[in-house]
């Protein structure tokens, strides 16, 4: 589910904008304030939590501000260009923009871009991009032009991949549209031609992407008042060469195509869009939030005073222009599920548009056959092909792709594979990947040189596959030792057996960490943490106490003496993480499946006895990072929460105490975790003690609220 909550007015004045509204609103430095810039002279600082101006800094009479102006994260100060070619940098000291410091640049400058962890980058009007440091150290350097006459940048957006800095911006030429990709560790710029789908004959209006591993997501809304998405490789083939990539449909008239201020798309999540722009069954414009998995209106907002068909996103915060004044609405959008999904579709369809099925009949998939047709249908089929024998209907791309996967190479397969990808979805789309997943690992037993790895991910991140619709697809990644493969398995698929969780279980912790330096895994549920933590921070954090537990706290007279002999030692296990980020990663991928404990304890008790010491040993460094705030929770992106982590170490030891019990390595793990649970039931203890105490004052509170009558009440709790 998604929702729009209370939306609130970000200044009394009204911005001193032109007929297009402000040229942008960036983040700042700070997470609660950002820069807004009007398209006249204005740049103003705004904390959102107090919602009033921190400062402004206008040029001068004459002079007209031609990029928002953005934050350099690695030194705080703000960067903006006026005039296409004059750039300024100031700090929150500064008053006067004439004042502070100028270079005068050999081109014009279409946007500027800065976001966390990388210097800023500057994006000319003829695609050049240059770093802010190179182009300050010779303002006057000679330009080059990248793009072709008449060809126009549109939109540009700069983001992080696998921590490399990645540049991505939309040009248009008379009609048509490319796409530019910019990577700065290989520094080769990739360009792309966004070829129209079937059903798409209308101008692109707004863009927005977001990264899906091994893919750049490119979304764009069109004045047809529908979304199209557009696959990216991160790494093409040839990336020196001119490709072509296709539109599909994504959501069908999401808005009007006749708004006279203009639509705008946003992605928030993987499963969710904001669109600014008034509905198909409305005049007023709206801001509305839909679900893309689903394909449903999940909520909406009127706007009756109109907008400037602008959008920005920062964090949980949407941001546009409602009449004359910014205006900012907070969004919520929670994990999506059908139930929560159905219900918020409003019945705005035409008449004569029929709904699709989401129900598949599984009997129709058998073999490699696609069987998307009922018996009837067949019927008539055969009935008009006798009559007419001589007309070929058009072959399905599906069927075309499983004819492929028998007799032709890899490379022929994957493009094939691409242009089903890029058709519109059928109810029974999920079923024909199931087939063609089936069809590819049938012609590798047949064909063992036959390695299809780069179709095989592409259909796993379909996000339609399960574990029941290929169940050769892990074994063959477990007979291949192919990690990444696995990980996303059990990312995605929710009905994998227990025994194939516990063979996964096994390579994450044998593989070798030279192997793991050279996969590429997601890195998403693994943060910070697993730095090993800095001498002199060691003392300072056993000082001390995490949530109620001490990990050097001795309250065992037994273990005292164990503990004496190694303090250092024990002070490292437990402030170090004792696997790296990678195996981290996959060890998540782990915790985060579905299982049943009568399923998975016989399983484990075949894991060797020092693996299953490294696994305690790294559940309980997760467990200690817990206990560091009061949230009891790990950073990151879908992190191992605490039940997870906590559960898994009641597993582990369920089903080996007596094995890990005897090895000397496993001693001092076993000793912190026995401190650990006397830690607990010395804390619950108490905890039950002022429950009772708080039943009291309950019962007080109940009584003085019966009688209305005021009182004073001394309660002795101790």
């Amino acid at each position: 589910m998604a929702a729009l909550e209370e939306g609130f007015t970000l200044t009394a004045v009204p911005l001193g904008s032109g007929p297009d509204g402000p040229l942008g609103v960036e983040q700042s430095d700070k997470t609660d304030q950002f820069l807004v810039t009007d398209s006249g002279r204005t740049v103003i600082l705004y904390k959102v939590s107090d919602q009033k101006p921190l400062g402004s800094w206008s040029v001068k009479q004459g002079q007209i501000i031609t990029c928002p102006a953005v934050c350099n994260f690695q030194t705080g100060e703000y960067i903006v260009v006026h005039d296409n070619k004059v750039l300024r940098i100031w700090n929150n000291e500064d008053v006067n923009l004439d004042k502070v410091f100028k270079a005068t640049l050999s081109a014009e400058v279409y946007r500027i871009h800065s976001i966390q962890g990388t210097e800023p980058l500057v994006l000319f009007k003829e695609g050049a991009i240059r770093g802010l440091e190179a182009l300050l150290a010779e303002p006057q350097q000679k330009i080059e032009t990248v793009i072709s006459d008449e060809e126009v940048i549109k939109w540009t957006k700069f983001f992080m991949v696998f921590r490399h800095p990645v540049l991505i911006f939309i040009t248009e030429k008379r009609g048509n549209y490319f796409a530019y990709v910019q990577k700065f560790n290989s520094r080769i710029l990739s360009k792309y031609t966004l070829l129209l789908g079937q059903e798409e004959k209308s101008v692109t209006q707004s863009f927005s992407t977001s990264v899906h591993r091994k893919f750049i997501s490119l979304m764009s809304l069109s004045s047809d008042g529908c979304v199209y998405e557009t696959l990216i490789p991160i790494h093409p083939s040839d990336p020196e060469k001119n490709q072509r990539v296709v539109r599909s449909l994504l959501l069908k008239s999401v808005v009007s195509g006749n708004a006279r201020s203009g639509i705008a798309l946003t992605i928030l999540d993987q499963d969710h869009v904001a669109v600014l722009g008034p509905p198909l069954s409305a005049s007023k414009e709206c801001l509305s939030i839909w679900n893309t998995k689903f394909q449903t209106l999940q909520t909406s907002k009127e706007l009756p005073q109109g907008t400037s068909g602008q959008l920005w996103c920062h964090g949980e915060n949407l941001f546009m222009l409602h009449g004359k004044f910014l205006t900012v609405i907070p969004y919520k959008c929670e994990v999506s599920s059908l139930a929560g999904a159905l219900g918020k579709l409003k019945h705005s369809q035409d008449p004569d548009i029929h709904a699709m099925t989401h129900f598949v009949n599984w009997e129709t998939s058998q073999g490699y056959g696609l069987g998307s047709q009922n018996s009837e249908q067949s019927k008539r089929i055969l009935r008009r092909r006798k009559i007419e024998v001589s007309v070929q209907p058009e072959v399905p791309p599906s069927t075309q792709l499983l004819a492929a996967i028998q007799k032709d190479s890899e490379k022929h397969i994957e493009v094939e594979l691409r242009k089903f990808l890029a058709v519109k979805r059928t109810p029974d789309f999920h079923t024909i990947i199931g087939d063609v997943v089936i069809g590819l690992l049938g012609r590798y037993k047949a064909e063992p040189s036959f390695y299809p790895r780069n179709c095989l991910m592409q259909l796993i991140q379909t996000r339609v596959l399960s574990y029941s619709l290929c169940p050769g697809l892990m074994e063959f990644a477990l007979e291949k030792t192919d990690v990444q493969i696995l990980q996303l398995c059990l990312q995605q698929f929710p009905d994998i057996p227990e025994s194939v969780t516990c063979a996964c279980l096994k390579i994450f912790l044998s593989i070798g960490d030279d192997s793991l330096q050279e996969t590429d895994i997601n890195m998403e549920s693994v943060s910070d943490y697993t730095a090993t933590i800095q001498d002199g921070e060691i003392e300072e954090q056993t000082e001390i106490l995490q949530n109620g537990f001490n990990p050097e706290e001795d309250n065992c007279e037994n273990c005292a003496q164990e503990l004496i002999e190694k303090p250092r030692a024990a002070t490292e296990e437990s402030t170090s993480c004792p696997v790296t980020g990678k195996r981290a990663a996959l060890l998540n991928a782990i915790l985060h499946s579905a299982y049943s404990e009568t399923f998975l304890l016989p399983h484990l008790k075949d894991i060797p006895a020092q693996h299953i010491t490294l696994f305690l040993q790294y559940l309980y460094f997760l467990y200690l990072k817990c206990s560091e705030n009061a949230t009891m929770t790990l950073p990151g992106i879908h992190p191992p929460t605490l039940n997870q982590i906590m559960d898994w170490i009641c597993l582990l030891l369920d089903a080996n105490f007596t094995v890990v019990v005897m090895i000397p390595e496993a001693k001092r793990l076993l000793l912190s975790l026995y401190k650990f649970v006397k830690s607990q039931i010395s804390i619950c203890s108490e905890l039950n003690k002022i429950e009772v105490s708080f039943r009291e004052l309950q019962k007080l509170n109940q009584e003085k609220t019966n009688t209305e009558l005021y009182s004073i009440e001394v309660l002795e709790l101790f």
